[in-house]
Parts: C-alpha cells; structure tokens; sequence
C-alpha cells in the first residue's frame, strides 16, 4: 500500500473488504499514528492498546463507539477536559449503554451485569445451546446447502441470549420477528457506531424487559427474570428498572451482533480449507484453540475508542488532552511484536489468548465466555452433523476469485452473508 495516507479508514471501501495491508502500514510508520481525515489517533501496536485500555484514568470511554461522529457537542479546550466530558456526558449517542460509561458507574453497572451471567447460569445456559442448535441445525441442514449468517448464526445467537437472560418462550418468535431483521448489512461505510445498534431494536427490548423486571418485582417468580429484577449493586441498593434493562440491552444487542461475525468468519475459514477442516473433525480438542485463533485473525470488533482527559504520551507520542484515539484490536492481534507470523492462521499459535478481541482493563467484554462457548457448540454440532463444509461457489465464486461482502461499517468485520454447502452425516 503505497499511499496509506490517503486513505479515509472510515469511509474508504476498499478497507472494508481487507482493511490489514492498511492497519500494517499505519503500524509499520508508527503504533500511534495520528490520521488526517477526522484526526484520530490510531493505536494499531499490542503494547500500546493495552497501555490505552488499562488506563480510565487518562482516557474516558464515553465515545467508545462513536469515535469522530457525531463529534464532541463543546470544543475540547486546556489541558484538562474531564468537567467538559461530565457535563455533556448525556448528550452523547449511547450514552447509557455501558461501553460508554467511565468507573466508578461503569464498576456499578457492570457488577450488575456479572450478577446476570454467573458462572452457573453460564453452565445453564451452555447446557442448553446443544439443543436450540440441533433444533436449528434439523431445519437448516436439510437442503444441503444454505446461508449461514442469517440462515443458522443469527437465530441461534439470539435465541442463547434469550434463555441467558430467561425470556420467556412464548416470546421468544416475537423476539425473532422483531430482532432478526440485519440493518448492518444495509449501512453506508461511513456509519456512524450509533448504526450498531439501531434505536428500534433498542427501543423494542427497553419495552419488553421493563415490563419483564416491573412484573417480577411485583410478582417473583422461581425463573431467570426474578434474578435480573432483583440483582442488587456492589453496595446493596436496587438499582433503577431502567438501569437493569439498559445492562440486559446491551448483552442482547452486542453481544449477539459480535457473535455472529465470530461464527461467520470460523465457517468461512473451516469451507475454505479442507485440511484444516479435516484436522478439526479428526481432533475435537482443537476447536477452542481454533476459535482463539480466529478471534484473533479476525476480531468481530474493528476497534473501540477513547477520549484522552489529560496531556499524555502513548508508545513516546503525545496526546493532547481532548484528542479521540481508536484503539485497533484487530491491528493489535497482528502486531508482529507479539505474535509471530501475525498473518498466518496457525490453530497451534502458542500465546493465541493474548489477543485483544474482547477488549483489556476495566470494560473487557464480559459475554467473552458465552462466545466461546456458542462458537464452541456450533462447531461441534456442524462437524458431528456433516460430512463436508464447502464454500457455495455460485454464490461466492472459485476459489481463486471469491466474492465476500462485509458489513459496511468501522466498527464491526464481519461477513454480511456466507453460502455453504455439505454432506448431511448419516
């Protein structure tokens, strides 16, 4: 890539399709790289993404996934802009949603969540994705051949997170009906991370679980719902209905969403190399070291961003105070400093869990165990139900000129659809 710098990362196409000869480039001039089309500081070393998470001190997460747009409502003046960040907190997109929010409130809003998806309820819950897969997988294999992202990968997302968090089955089609429509795929580049996770299908959950939690305070019951209604904060007070309902929100919306980029980029890499397919049929125990490794070839999470408070220097560059800083996971997990071979797949990579796919510090994605365990589970129940996974060629064309479209966005990497084809295992 001889001209990087011309290159508008979050409007330019052909950064959709392979945004990684850009990122190497951005990398290979320096780890903190200051672009010039909305002025980002662009944070593509290991080291210093680590540096930039741990730190809520320094950098305030309240425009983690806006970045540049719609920009700051106030211009970021003087060495210290942390009374400007709280006084016009509220009036940033997803401002209640808790990527957005800095400790110590992220600490409360994010021990309630933790109270949500206990290690038990984790261990419940995993139980039973094997059979809302094979209830899935009896319809979707049937033809021999179908679309994966839609057809398999969002419906079985969303119905793990509706049993997590106990939504009732009789709800469930509505949740489907409702939820399952892809308003990603129909994005322009520029999107903005507010078209992550549009207002209507917020709004449509906001409804339902208020009405949900409002039912079971008044009403307890012996099921999930009571738990979340009465899930306390660190201190012992009870939290606002709305504060419950925003956390649950927030699993359901993006952590499905993720999810489901995690699952479309594992079966592409499964279709598309036979003997690498063929060792995980043969050797089961790979598969959670295939899926890290996936992670962190392609992390379903571009990058996420932050606000500097104060002057600082990350990786000996200085930051001024008040400068927005997007923080490149997947440039980070192929930072040839910590990973050897960075863009080769190798399912035997030593130090694979390193990568930075479900964040570091304080705002780590806490659904990371539910993701490997749905990932996990669709994988052994294909490679137990199918005797062969092939890429649909009348869909994405030969193997030396496949055709693939990704969601059109900075935000997220992710096949917007995926046509396979199999034997059905007898």
């Amino acid at each position: 890539m001889d001209d990087f710098e011309a290159i508008d990362f979050f409007r330019d196409e052909q950064v959709v399709a392979d945004p990684y000869p850009y990122l190497d480039a951005l990398r290979g001039q320096c780890p903190v790289h200051r672009e010039r089309h909305h002025d980002v500081m662009m944070v593509t070393g290991y080291d210093e993404a680590v540096q930039v998470y741990n730190d809520t001190d320094t950098f305030s997460s309240c425009i983690s996934v806006t970045g540049p747009f719609p920009g700051f409502p106030v211009p970021l003046e003087g060495d210290d802009v942390s009374e400007l960040i709280e006084e016009h907190r509220d009036g940033l997109p997803m401002s209640d949603q808790l990527p957005t929010l800095d400790p110590p409130k992220h600490t409360d809003h994010r021990a309630l969540l933790m109270r949500l998806i206990t290690p038990k309820r984790l261990k419940e819950n995993e139980a039973s994705m094997w059979h809302l897969a094979d209830g899935l997988l009896d319809t979707y294999l049937a033809p021999g051949e179908g679309e994966f992202i839609n057809g398999f990968a969002g419906p079985f997302t969303l119905l793990v997170i509706a049993d997590l968090l106990g939504v009732p089955e009789e709800d469930r089609q509505e949740f489907m009906d409702r939820l399952q429509r892809r308003p990603q795929t129909e994005a322009g580049v520029g999107s903005t991370g507010d078209d992550t996770l549009h207002h209507s299908p917020l709004e449509f959950l906001y409804g339902r679980f208020a009405t949900y939690i409002e039912e079971r305070r008044q009403a307890p019951r012996e099921d999930v719902l009571t738990g979340l209604a009465t899930a306390t904060f660190p201190d012992g007070s009870t939290p606002e209905v709305a504060d419950v309902v925003r956390v649950a929100a927030n699993l359901f919306a993006a952590g499905q969403e993720t999810t489901v980029r995690l699952l479309g980029a594992a079966l592409r890499l499964i279709a598309e190399q036979p003997e690498l397919q063929r060792l995980l049929r043969a050797e089961r125990h790979r598969i959670p070291h295939f899926i890290e490794e996936t992670l962190r070839t392609e992390s379903p999470v571009k990058g996420d961003f932050r606000l500097s408070k104060v002057p600082t220097t990350v990786g000996g560059v200085d930051v001024p105070a008040g400068t927005t800083l997007m923080v490149l996971n997947s440039a980070a997990n192929r930072d040839p400093r910590q990973f050897e071979d960075p863009a080769a797949f190798d399912v035997g990579r030593a130090n694979v869990r390193r990568h930075l796919s479900f964040g570091r510090g304080v705002h780590s994605c806490p659904g990371a165990p539910l993701a490997r365990a749905e990932a996990r589970v669709t994988l052994e129940r294909l490679l137990d139900r199918t005797t062969d996974i092939r890429i649909a060629e009348s869909v994405h064309g030969p193997a030396d000129a496949r055709r693939y479209q990704y969601v059109p966005t900075f935000i997220l990497r992710g096949l917007t659809h995926l046509n396979l084809e199999w034997g059905e295992a007898r």
